[in-house]
């Protein structure tokens, strides 16, 4: 069995898919791309046709015609769903190239989808231009592939309230994630130091949370005496129907986006736009240092129905199961002095202020739940009691991970050790753009299991993937979150993606360095190997 499985490692070295297929046969031959061959699908893959069509036209010049079939001889893609492949999951597909035709098969769209980014990478290149390249020829080594992913939780993740990030890199960096085959977006969008999203019911949300008056320069020392802030404004948010472009975009490519609320922790911007959500009484400024904040919201019933009318406005602009309400990092000195948190611990026979989030975070999970969707938090809500229906991120490390799978409750990994692509990619941070500190090379992303040894088989199926953190503190524009996100995104996609038997870093490697030309044509920004 080694020596068969070194043999098929040998056989598909000569291909630079990332993430590498779960089986890959090469054949002989190649298949050429010109101006007359057809696209044919059947009704159901058309809109993926139409796709393939405006991947391949601007840098080839060939307009391709999608019809439901082809005249006999004459070279076609055919794209199809096929009843018969249910053992390869929705994700999965067949792709088989021959000197005449290419054919891509799957059990759902989003198979075929991804059988097209498979393509797209066989293809030379220079096929990412978005202008017509000449000189180059567009052939698709022959090949039989059969792929489909390890897990189906394949994530990135981006923080737009430290640092606001536009529109259009929103998108960008959703393109990135579907061509690496991942397909959750976990979008933070507030924080202490900015909320961005519109809420129509409370205008002031933006209207004053987007906004802080300056920012931290540099790192944030334990001598206050010593702190400098820039002098800028910053801020930003997405209107509702930046949301809804942004989210249709994503489904186009079978990308579901998290969004993330936070509380009652990390949440001084929308108190500072409604004061009465905090538990002084006093009006605070949008925050403009990094590290963890006392100001938390406090559990009145109207600060609960407050988020949940919040939440009524999120679920009406993200269409997929999961709504992230953090619950991370949330000091309880506040609820401590306050008369009306010790008040509803006496009254609810709480034991600690651990128990109050908890009870808070169960009133946002009752309320999901009625709504069909899934509450998503930071490990910290297991203290004081797990939501019934609640799925855990773990990120202080797999212990979280660990005790909400045994109590049976499903789990997305995401430890700082090995996702947090906010750390250093280098040990010599001299030469480095400034980062939040760790140190997260490229090979220990790619070492990751998400899975953790101490789980049994039943407890195992609780882990649904894991993903990638981009928090952005000390990340101020899109070309940086590139730098720090590639290639270690490349890594865990196929982390996250490749049968465990079928990694090899070596051989990683050295496809990558032939994905990186794709990236340098696709404009990103990526931290070069070796360097």
């Amino acid at each position: 069995m080694l020596a068969a499985l070194a043999l098929a490692l040998t056989l598909d070295s000569g291909f630079a898919v990332i993430p590498r297929p779960a089986h890959l046969t090469p054949k002989a031959g190649t298949f050429t791309l010109t101006g007359a061959t057809v696209i044919t699908t059947d009704p159901a893959s058309r809109a993926l046709g139409a796709m393939l069509t405006d991947y391949l036209f601007p840098a080839t010049g060939f307009r391709l015609a999608v019809r439901s079939s082809a005249p006999a001889g004459v070279p076609a893609i055919s794209i199809r769903l096929d009843t018969t492949l249910g053992t390869l999951g929705e994700e999965g597909y067949r792709l088989d190239v021959s000197r005449a035709r290419v054919t891509i098969r799957a059990y759902r769209p989003a198979g075929a989808f991804y059988a097209l980014q498979t393509l797209r990478q066989l293809l030379p290149p220079e096929i990412f231009r978005q202008a017509p390249v000449t000189g180059v020829a567009w052939v698709v080594p022959a090949v039989a592939i059969e792929d489909a992913p390890r897990f189906a939780w394949r994530g990135m993740h981006l923080d737009a309230a430290r640092h606001f990030m536009p529109k259009e890199f929103v998108k960008k960096l959703i393109d990135l994630a579907a061509l690496h085959k991942l397909n959750r977006f976990h979008w933070h969008l507030t924080d202490d130091q900015g909320w961005r999203i519109e809420i129509k019911q409370y205008p002031r949300l933006t209207q004053v949370g987007a906004w802080r008056r300056q920012t931290l320069v540099g790192r944030q020392d334990h001598d206050s005496t010593t702190w400098r802030f820039d002098g800028q404004p910053h801020g930003g948010f997405y209107t509702q129907d930046d949301i809804r472009e942004i989210v249709a975009y994503a489904r186009a490519r079978f990308v579901t986006i998290v969004p993330e609320i936070e509380m009652p922790g990390h949440s001084q911007a929308a108190i500072a736009a409604y004061p009465e959500l905090g538990n002084t009484g006093d009006t605070v400024p949008v925050w403009t240092r990094w590290g963890v904040d006392e100001n938390i919201l406090n559990p009145s019933d109207a600060t609960i129905q407050f988020e949940q009318n919040v939440l009524s406005e999120v679920m009406g602009l993200f269409p997929g199961r999961w709504i992230h309400v953090g619950g991370d990092e949330a000091p309880k000195t506040q609820w401590k002095a306050s008369p009306l948190a010790q008040g509803r611990i006496r009254d609810l026979g709480l034991k600690d202020e651990d128990e109050l989030q908890s009870w808070f975070t169960r009133r946002m999970d009752e309320f999901l739940t009625a709504h069909g969707r899934t509450l998503v938090g930071w490990d910290e809500i297991l203290q004081g009691g797990l939501a019934p229906n609640a799925v855990v991120m773990s990120w202080r490390g797999i212990d979280g991970g660990i005790i909400a799978a045994r109590a049976g409750h499903d789990v997305v990994m995401a430890p700082g050790s090995h996702t947090y692509f906010d750390h250093y990619q280098s040990a010599d941070t001299g030469n480095e753009p400034l980062a939040i500190g760790g140190f997260l090379p490229l090979d220990t992303v790619y070492a990751y299991d998400p899975v953790p040894a101490a789980l049994a088989a039943d407890e195992a199926r609780h882990v649904l993937g894991a993903q990638g953190q981009v928090w952005t503190e000390y990340i101020p524009d899109p070309k940086r979150v590139e730098y720090m996100a590639f290639p270690r995104a490349c890594a865990l996609a196929e982390v996250l993606w490749t049968p465990v038997e079928r990694k090899d870093y070596p051989d990683f490697r050295r496809r990558l360095a032939a994905h990186l030309a794709r990236l340098a044509v696709l404009d990103v920004n990526y931290r070069p190997l070796g360097s």
